[in-house]
Formats: structure tokens, sequence, C-alpha cells
């Protein structure tokens, strides 16, 4: 992929190009060719669509905070620009200009960070301001990073190198580097944390080993090996909820579930199964092996698995408590979400208990009718009332402007983005899912 260039969509059917869950996957967020929509998921039998977006067509980016009104939106049409929306006032909060495509939004209630190839913005949700610029970053063709959904510590990972799997670990909240973690041998290609950012969880572009690090000290935790005879595009990392699961997607058919769990030696002695001796034979034989064979013997493998139908298809993945049971949900971009059925005991093989579909099928047909009748330039959108009362908003500008240096100081060279403020500090309907923050004292 060239350096300028976007992710390809090519295979994406059915009009989907991205999804996203929420920092609690009580949502779920789908850009299309005509916008993006937002579903609850909530409940095992039904899919409801709480809004259908129409502002701006060829959503490649779509991120809802919480359970709130707020909802970032990034158009391959402006690929440059940030539009945050009220969705259900319907009216545009703000926008912002970049001076390089945007290649993946991250936010929790005290900050938004928006990542391109070579620089990462931390805004202050509360007002949207700008607080710092993180320029020349190593070169970062996917965008990966992950934000911690804590607010109280906002941690942000993101690749210390192009080369290698190292970690950078960035404290949002007070602007200053935290650790650096050495977690690969290769690039990076999956970043997550825990909901308490305690815990980070990371996978190289291998895809055959993913590890867990403690946070703040970068410590490693858990290491668990997802294959042997393949390399594999992991697609998403996600923990559980109460951080003892973690669940792992790839352009494979397979997800696989682990376990974090710490093994007992007083359990095994207090149960002398075959496979316990077994167990530590291997453990004190794995003393005398080269490295790469003793790390390869104190991998964990996977608690549970899901089979998917489909192979090389993009997909995200995400483990909930729905009705008070442990699920894992799937959204793939064959346009259905896939919802299983976890065992916590006993893990195995998962049941798939139902299949959601994104788009209903009169919609596909419009769609497909339209490929076939459409002419080489297409028809503008009907504006939606959100575009009509939305704040004038200027086309993307390769404008340079002062920036902000560590002290807070203007500082030759680095780029801000153009932008429009918000009028005043943001308020939703739903505050109780939203900031303003007020002040903690430590």
């Amino acid at each position: 992929m060239e350096p300028q260039d976007l992710p390809d969509f090519a295979e994406v059917d059915r009009g989907f190009i991205c999804a996203s869950f929420n920092q609690d996957t009580t949502s779920l967020s789908v850009g299309t060719k005509t916008g993006y929509r937002l579903f609850s998921v909530t409940a095992v039998d039904k899919l409801d669509c709480i809004h259908e977006g129409v502002e701006c067509p060829d959503v490649y980016i779509v991120e809802r905070l919480f359970s709130s009104s707020l909802v970032v939106v990034v158009s391959l049409s402006m690929p440059r620009r940030m539009n945050v929306y009220h969705f259900k006032k319907g009216t545009e909060i703000c926008n912002y200009s970049y001076s390089n495509n945007i290649l993946s939004v991250r936010l929790n209630r005290q900050r938004l960070v928006v990542c391109l190839e070579e620089s990462i913005y931390i805004h202050n949700i509360k007002d949207m301001k700008l607080l710092k610029t993180l320029l020349n970053t190593p070169t970062n063709l996917s965008g990966l990073c992950a934000l911690s959904v804590n607010h109280g510590n906002s941690y942000l990972a993101y690749p210390g190198s192009a080369t290698i799997g190292e970690i950078t670990i960035y404290d949002a909240n007070n602007l200053s580097t935290v650790t650096l973690i050495q977690a690969h041998d290769s690039p990076l290609a999956a970043l997550t944390f825990n909901a308490s950012g305690t815990k980070l969880a990371s996978a190289s572009e291998k895809g055959t080993v993913i590890r867990v690090f403690s946070i703040p000290e970068g410590q490693r935790l858990f290491e668990f090996r997802r294959g042997m005879k393949r390399y594999v595009s992991i697609s998403s990392l996600s923990f559980s909820a109460d951080a003892q699961f973690l669940c792992a997607s790839s352009n494979t058919e397979t997800v696989h579930i682990f376990k974090l769990e710490q093994h007992s030696p007083s359990q095994e002695e207090e149960s002398p199964t075959w496979s316990a001796y077994v167990g530590k034979m291997f453990t004190a034989a794995s003393t005398y092996l080269p490295a790469q064979v003793s790390d390869m013997m104190h991998q964990d493998r996977a608690f549970a698995t899901v089979r998917l139908n489909m192979f090389g298809l993009k997909n995200i993945c995400a483990l909930a408590m729905i009705q008070k049971l442990p699920r894992l949900l799937v959204a793939s971009s064959d346009g259905f979400l896939y919802v299983y059925n976890v065992d916590p005991q006993d893990g195995g093989e998962c049941v798939l208990v139902q299949k959601h579909r994104l788009f209903d099928s009169s919609e596909e047909q419009v769609e497909e009718n339209e490929e076939l009748t459409q002419d080489a330039s297409p028809q503008p959108a009907g504006q939606s009332y959100a575009a009509t009362v939305a704040l004038p908003s200027t086309p993307p500008s390769s404008t340079t402007l002062m920036g902000y240096s560590e002290d807070g100081g203007a500082q030759k060279g680095e780029v801000i983005p153009e932008h429009e403020f918000a009028e005043s500090p943001i308020c939703l309907d739903d505050e109780n899912e939203f900031p303003p923050v007020g002040n903690q004292s430590n």
C-alpha cells in the first residue's frame, strides 16, 4: 500500500465499508457507501438500527462515544477531514482538517485521538481543542493505535518502530511518554487495552503469537499461540469487560478466545494428573532447549474457538455480556453480525445463536440496481436535516499553521489542523454518558 493510500475496499460487499464497536460493546457502528448506521447490540434476538446518518457518503471511519449522542465520521470523499456530530439533534459539533489522510480515530470521555501516517493529534473531548501533536512518529500505514477507554488514565499505545514490534505507551491526560515495550520481533498488527487500561494485548504482522502486558509497567503477563502452520493477518483483538478473556480474529476462518489465568503450582500438586506430570517434564526440559523452542512450550493455546463460514473477509470481534450471558460478536464485511454463545467454564467450540443482516434485502437490491444504472459521475445524495443545520465547514487545506511545543509555546514547523471549534463546552442530552467530566483531585 502506498503511503498516501487509504485501505482497499474492493472486496467489500453490499455497501459495507467499515465497522467498530463502541467502548463498552453495547453499540455497533457501520460505515457504508451512503453514510453510516448505529446499531444497539444489547439483545441477542434483535438488532435495532438506532440511527442512520447520510451527511456524507463512503464513510470509512465511524466511532461512537459509549452510548452518547457523539459520533465521529470520516468520509473517503474528504479523507483529511473529521466531522463530529450530535446525531440525536442532527447537528455538527465541529470539524477538523488535517495535513494528511486520517487513518484512525480513538476516543474516551476525556480525549479524542486522531492518527495519521506519521503523526498523532490529541484533542480535549470537552471542547475539541487540540492539546498535543506528536510529530514524526514511525510510519504507521494502517493507523494502528489504541486508547484506554478508562479516562482516568487515558493511556495511548502506538507503534514505536516501523520495523520491529515496539510499542510506545503515552499518557494522553498528562501528555507525556510512559514507557516503551519490546513486544515482538516483527512490526505490530493489532493493539487493544482492557477496560481499566491496566493490560495491553498485542500481535505482530506474523500473527502467530499474542502477548499481554501490564500497564504502565510494560511487563509481560501472558503469551498465547494462535497458530504455528501459517502467518495470518490479525484484524482485531478485544478483551472481555472483566479482562478474563481475550478474543482475536484474522483473515482466516477461525476466531480464537484465550483465557487469562495464572497456573497455580499448588493446584497441580493437589491433582497429580498425567497431563500435569507431562507438563512438568516439558517445563524442566525447556531449560535445556533453544529459546524459541522454550518460549513455544510456555505459550498457552486457545480456550475457545469459532469456525466462521467465510475466509479472507474483513471482520472485527468483541466479547460482551448480553442478557447476562457471555457472547462473542463478529461483524463481517459480508454484511452480517454473528452472535455466538461462549462457555466460560469449559470453552471449546462456540455455538452460533443468531445471525443479523446489517442491510435489508430490499436495500441490497436497490444498491445493485443503482450500480447497474448509475452514470460515470455519481449523483449527490439528498441532504438530511443534520446536513442542513450543520455549522458551515471549509474544505481541507494544506495551509501550515503554528503548532505547540512540549511546554505549550509556539514552535515552527509543527502542523496543526484547520478546524472549526465547538462554540461552547459540549453538552449532550445524555450527560451521564458524556463529558463535561469534573476535574479530579489526586
